[in-house]
């Protein structure tokens, strides 16, 4: 279906065919090196015609050139995002079309040209980070697609498969060896590649030697992941299926900071806001997803950047101001901060004291604003999927994951007129330490990477790029409920008793 010279063919197919895009992969983009027989991953997507079909065309198929993933975060023009590919792809089947999915493709696809320096110019930004435009963009394309999503059965030729588990939890590992022995039987007909954490290797539990020694023909399509392999080639997965709890599916989050593959979570933990199938009909929920198609839910992730101080040998520190940095124009001309790190994070990130015995005293903004100085122990600051983790400890609302928001939480605020906040996602928060600060902060990421955040330096905190692609059961909503119901018993009480006549 490609050219020899690896350009787009657009095929016309009959109009009561379903949409298929060729795949590697089955979440990415299209690659195809020269070979018109190579079908052997196919990405499938029917629209619910109830919801769609007044409005879309019911099928096209289409080949892609190899595109890459972004080489930086700042190398946005093409990536490689299960997302992102969908809307790619179907912007260029759409064409010209003035409908309305036309215009949400053409909302998300404009924050993916390339970066120039005139632009880096006029709008007083440090590269590699959006403009507001370019962000308010993007949020907006990937909520429209996340509405879009709610219609779409997505049936892929699954072929390789990773799975995520506790190692430390040996009922966990003797589920994850069951699962791998069900995966690559020859009863499935499809010749998975499993691929399992890297220290299962010298597992007794697992017993790696053992399964090998049995089923020889297993040796390859028995593979092993490790973190680098996620951070570097996330593409090698057309799933990935964790066992556990919240905590596993975080994790899986934290493995992928930018491309994420569809995660399938089995519930195996104490809590279940983020895993929606019971193993113990693992056989049946996997066959039926594989035969008869997946729903995507996307959630929404930030982007925390570090953005440390360039100390001046010829300017006295103690007579810089922070917010005149951040919010001055005039600032921008000379370059006050450098990038530090950037993490991606599904549930928070929380600038707190650490251990100075005393409160922090930090500012916070929002956009060219200066919102409010915080005099607390910290601040929490969620996603709507964090809203039932640190967020709600810390007095927060709950939020329904479909919702974009932020969510601003103080933590022990030294002022009672302090109250929680919801933000829109296409807002630009920073949270600092002043120069004239008694103590420095700490910054933390998913609770997993803590950071010291010294006088003048400030994290910077956006909506990810990279949303958090999750496979959905039947009944998202009514488990959303379910769930903060049946671990916090929400709305719990006696009920008051009638009047009696």
């Amino acid at each position: 279906m490609a050219s020899s010279t690896g350009h787009r063919v657009p095929i016309t197919i009959p109009e009561d065919s379903s949409l298929q895009l060729p795949t590697i992969g089955a979440s990415y983009l299209a690659v195809f090196d020269n070979d018109e027989e190579n079908d052997e991953h196919v990405l499938q997507i029917t629209f619910d015609p109830h919801v769609q079909a007044s409005r879309r065309r019911k099928s096209s198929v289409i080949s892609m050139e190899r595109c890459s993933s972004p080489s930086r975060p700042g190398d946005t023009s093409r990536s490689s995002c299960f997302v992102h590919a969908v809307l790619g792809l179907q912007e260029d089947l759409d064409g010209d079309r003035s409908n309305d999915d036309t215009k949400v493709h053409r909302h998300l696809m404009k924050n993916y040209r390339d970066e120039k320096k005139a632009e880096l110019e006029t709008e007083h930004r440090i590269p590699p980070f959006m403009t507001k435009s370019e962000l308010s963009d993007m949020v907006l394309g990937v909520g429209e697609l996340s509405k879009h999503f709610a219609s779409m059965h997505i049936r892929m030729k699954v072929k390789t498969v990773m799975l995520l588990t506790k190692t430390h939890d040996r009922s966990l590992i003797v589920y994850t060896r069951k699962l791998t022995e069900w995966l690559l039987s020859p009863e499935r007909q499809e010749g998975y590649i499993v691929y399992i954490d890297s220290v299962f290797k010298d597992s007794p539990d697992f017993d790696a030697v053992g399964l090998l020694l049995l089923y020889p023909s297993y040796k390859s399509r028995l593979h092993w992941w490790t973190a680098e392999l996620c951070a570097q080639k996330p593409h090698t997965f057309d799933f990935v299926m964790t066992l556990g709890g919240d905590g596993t599916v975080l994790y899986a989050s934290w493995l992928f900071q930018k491309v994420v593959p569809p995660i399938f979570s089995f519930a195996l933990g104490s809590l279940g806001f983020l895993t929606k199938f019971d193993f113990s009909a693992y056989e049946e929920t996997l066959t039926e997803a594989i035969k008869d198609g997946i729903m995507i839910g996307l959630r929404l992730r930030f982007e925390g950047s570090i953005m440390r101080s360039n100390k001046k040998a010829d300017e006295d520190e103690e007579g810089r101001d922070l917010t005149e940095e951040i919010l001055d124009i005039a600032a921008h001309r000379q370059l006050t901060h450098r990038l530090h790190e950037s993490y991606t994070v599904l549930n928070e990130i929380v600038v707190d004291r650490g251990p100075n015995a005393t409160m922090s005293s930090t500012e916070l903004y929002a956009d060219d604003m200066h919102l409010t100085s915080i005099e607390a122990d910290g601040v929490c600051i969620a996603t709507p999927t964090g809203s039932t983790a640190y967020n709600l400890a810390a007095g927060g609302s709950l939020c329904h994951p479909e919702i974009p928001a932020m969510l601003v939480s103080p933590i022990c605020a030294h002022s009672l007129t302090f109250r929680p906040l919801i933000l829109p996602d296409s807002m630009v928060l920073r949270v600092g330490v002043p120069y004239d600060a008694r103590t420095t902060a700490w910054v933390s990421f998913d609770g997993r990477q803590r950071i010291e955040l010294y006088q003048g330096d400030y994290v910077m905190i956006t909506a990810s790029r990279f949303p958090f692609p999750t496979v959905q059961s039947k009944r998202e909503n009514k488990d959303w409920f379910d769930s903060i119901r049946r671990t916090m018993n929400w709305g719990v009480r006696a009920r008051q008793q009638a009047f009696s006549h």
